[in-house]
């Protein structure tokens, strides 16, 4: 019966040679991170009125449709002469059903142009003045959030390292936390491109990747130390290759992992805020759903491959992997000479039989013949080598 691939990575007999291409991965992820970096500079982030501060203004689902509702804030700000029409964002709906609502934000207004209006929005529709609510926002609260999510991030990032020392050796911990940092720069970067608004379901989105990331790291750790323990004292593998080894073995589960917990967070990115068109869903389904998947590639092809890169340094698994390297040399070597000897052989024909050590073709007795030291040479007389005085008696 033929083998899965799941078995045949488990055995090393597929030998996806991952972390052997390290110098790959550590380009493509420092190039994603420049891309990042330069959206950051370039494009910034699209920051919700809870952290840029602002005026919103909600109305029913029976005025027809979001875009419907953004065009009568348009119309309300221009003709009550309090901003322009810049000032107004995309609309975006809130809830499902009946019960569903419209959100618009404007720049900040006071309360009386707030007032002013939610009048004009009333009567440009035709609905009651108290079926539009208006809020302002202070980007002080913005900013405490900000300040909580990083105290968090901090907190967070403390703790793991500590577990990872403990449970690990420094190197792992220092490779899980970079793959993490890796995750976020990346995701941010994705935010910054697509231009969603960043909201405080964003920031929790993004404390929540950070966990999912680290599972997946853990797991693929675990597996390294356990193909690694005692590996100085052999010498049949590198710590690289038996690094590699581990997240063949591991990659199955990983993308398993990341496929199932993927799935019902694509159902609420695609179904709840696409289909059903669910706008507050997209702030956390987005960063949740490339969180995740960037979580699943970070651990696999960067960091492994980093952490491959900071045990290769260490003075005990260099000479380790010298001496696995110089075995493999020798015995190769051994090959090769043992290979042009029964070549040379093959050459010179296998019925052939070597002659010894001094003699020459015509020394070469034959067959059933008696020794020379045997033979008379000597025929005068007839007599041979038979000695004097042997003569028959008669």
């Amino acid at each position: 019966m033929a083998k899965g691939l799941g078995e045949r990575l488990y055995r090393g007999e597929a030998n996806l040679n991952i972390v052997g291409r390290r110098k790959t991965w550590f380009a493509v992820a420092a190039a994603l991170v420049l891309l990042a970096i330069g959206s950051f500079v370039v494009r910034g982030f699209h920051l919700g009125i809870e952290f840029s501060g602002g005026t919103q203004f909600e109305m029913p689902a029976e005025v027809g449709s979001t875009t419907a509702a953004r065009n009568a804030v348009v119309r309300a700000v221009n003709s009550a002469g309090v901003g322009e029409e810049a000032n107004v964002t995309a609309a975006q709906q809130v809830g499902s059903g009946d019960s569903r609502t419209y959100s618009v934000r404007t720049a900040a207004l006071s309360q009386q142009e707030a007032n002013s209006v939610k009048e004009a929005i009333a009567k440009d529709l035709g609905l009651p003045s108290e079926k539009i609510n208006d809020n302002r926002v202070s980007a002080a609260w913005g900013g405490q959030v900000t300040q909580q999510a990083l105290l968090g991030l901090g907190v967070f990032l403390v703790l793991v390292l500590g577990y990872l020392v403990v449970r690990f050796e420094w190197r792992m911990a220092v490779a899980a936390v970079s793959s993490l940092l890796l995750d976020l720069v990346l995701t941010a970067g994705v935010y910054s491109l697509v231009g969603f608004e960043v909201t405080p379901s964003t920031v929790i989105g993004f404390l929540t990747i950070l966990g999912f990331s680290l599972y997946d790291v853990v797991v693929v750790f675990d597996k390294v130390q356990e193909n690694t323990r005692g590996i100085t004292a052999g010498s049949s593998q590198t710590y690289s290759e038996a690094t590699n080894l581990a997240v063949n073995q591991t990659l199955m589960r990983s993308i398993n992992t990341g496929l199932v917990a993927l799935l019902p967070v694509g159902g609420l990115l695609f179904i709840g805020a696409g289909l059903l068109g669910a706008g507050t869903l997209k702030d956390l389904g987005l960063v949740l759903f490339v969180g995740m998947g960037l979580g699943v590639l970070s651990s696999i092809m960067f960091a492994a491959p980093m952490l491959s890169a900071l045990k290769d340094k260490e003075p005990r698994i260099k000479s380790h992997n010298a001496r696995v390297l110089a075995r493999r040399s020798s015995a190769r070597s051994g090959d090769v000479a043992r290979g042009a000897r029964a070549g040379a052989a093959a050459k010179a024909g296998s019925d052939e039989v070597p002659a010894l050590a001094g003699s020459t073709p015509s020394a070469t007795p034959r067959p059933g013949a008696r020794p020379a030291g045997k033979r008379g040479n000597n025929r005068s007389g007839g007599a041979g080598n038979r000695p004097s005085g042997g003569q028959k008696r008669r």
